[in-house]
C-alpha cells in the first residue's frame, strides 16, 4: 500500500468511513444463536399481554368500567396510591439524602435493608407489618392503647402497605440522582452563609428534581398495582380497602369480564407510566 492509500485508511477510519460502515454491517448481523431466544423471550413476555387485549369484550368494555364496583375500586386505589407516593416522598428523600450525601457506619447495610421490600415476597411483608403495626403488634399495641390508631384492615392500613413496598423506588431513584449531582453547589450555597436544611431545599431539591419525579411516578405505579401485602395488612373489603388488584382477584371467580376490564386499567396506567419515563429509562446512551 502507498503512503497515501494508507493516509486515506486512516483517515476513513478516524472519520467514520467505509471500514466504520463495514464495521456496523458486521455487528448488525445477529447470531443465530442468540436470535431465537431472544425471539422467544420477546414472545413470552407479549403474548399474556396481547391475550389480555384478544379477549377483552370491548362492547361491554363502557358498561364494565362504568359499574359502581369498578369507580368505588378505581377510587380508592387512586387514592391510597396517590397517598402512599406523598408518604413516601416525604419519608424517601431525606432517606435518599442521607444514603447518598453523609457518612456513617453501616450505611451499606442500611442501604440494604431500605432496598429489601423490592425483593422480599409482598405477602411476607404483609406479615411483617402486622407484626410490626397490628393492634398487638411490637409498635401498634401502643398506638392502639395510647392514641387509639388502629391500622390493619383499614383505608390507612392500605396507604401504609403500599408506601412500605412503594418506597425503594422512589429511594433508589432519588439517590442515583443525587450521587450524579455536582455537590460542590451545595459547598459554595453554604459558603455564602446558607445552612445545610436551606442549600438541599434552595440548590440540591431544584436539581434533583428530575429524579425525583420519576421515583415518584415509579412508586406511585408500584403501589396502584401492589397486591400481597395488601390483602394480607388491609384484607378486601369493598369500599374499605379493597384496591383494584384485589378486586381484580376477586372478580376473577365471578365475573371474568370485570377482571379483564379492571386489568386493562391497569395495564393502560402501566404504559402510561413507562411512557412518560421512555427519555429516562428508555433511551439508549
Amino acid at each position: 500500500m502507498t503512503e497515501p492509500d494508507s493516509s486515506r485508511a486512516a483517515a476513513d477510519t478516524l472519520t467514520g468511513g467505509p471500514l466504520r460502515g463495514r464495521v456496523r454491517r458486521r455487528r448488525s448481523a445477529v447470531p443465530v444463536p442468540l436470535l431465537v431466544p431472544a425471539l422467544v423471550g420477546l414472545v413470552f413476555l407479549l403474548l399474556p399481554l396481547l391475550a389480555l387485549l384478544v379477549r377483552t369484550p370491548w362492547r361491554s368494555l363502557p358498561e364494565q368500567l362504568t359499574s359502581p364496583e369498578v369507580w368505588q375500586a378505581l377510587r380508592l386505589s387512586l387514592l391510597c396510591a396517590t397517598a402512599a407516593t406523598a408518604v413516601s416522598l416525604v419519608l424517601g428523600v431525606p432517606l435518599a439524602w442521607l444514603l447518598a450525601r453523609t457518612e456513617f457506619p453501616g450505611r451499606g447495610l442500611v442501604r440494604a435493608l431500605v432496598t429489601l421490600p423490592l425483593v422480599l415476597p409482598p405477602v411476607v411483608g404483609g406479615v411483617a407489618l402486622l407484626l410490626a403495626l397490628g393492634r398487638n403488634g411490637v409498635v401498634g399495641q401502643w398506638l392502639d392503647s395510647w392514641f387509639g390508631i388502629t391500622l390493619p384492615f383499614t383505608t390507612a392500613g392500605v396507604v401504609v402497605a403500599e408506601a412500605f413496598v412503594a418506597m425503594p423506588f422512589l429511594v433508589i431513584s432519588v439517590e442515583g440522582t443525587l450521587r450524579a449531582a455536582d455537590p460542590r453547589y451545595e459547598e459554595a450555597a453554604m459558603t455564602l452563609g446558607a445552612s445545610r436544611f436551606t442549600a438541599f431545599r434552595r440548590v440540591t431539591l431544584p436539581l434533583i428534581a428530575p429524579g425525583v419525579a420519576a421515583g415518584a411516578v415509579l412508586a406511585w405505579a408500584r403501589a396502584l398495582g401492589e397486591f400481597g401485602a395488601t390483602i394480607t395488612f388491609a384484607g378486601n373489603f369493598p369500599g374499605r380497602t379493597q384496591t383494584m388488584p384485589l378486586a381484580v382477584y376477586l372478580a376473577l371467580q365471578s365475573d371474568p369480564a370485570a377482571a379483564i376490564a379492571l386489568s386493562l386499567v391497569l395495564l393502560a396506567v402501566s404504559i402510561a407510566v413507562l411512557a412518560g419515563l421512555r427519555d429516562r429509562w428508555m433511551t439508549a446512551s
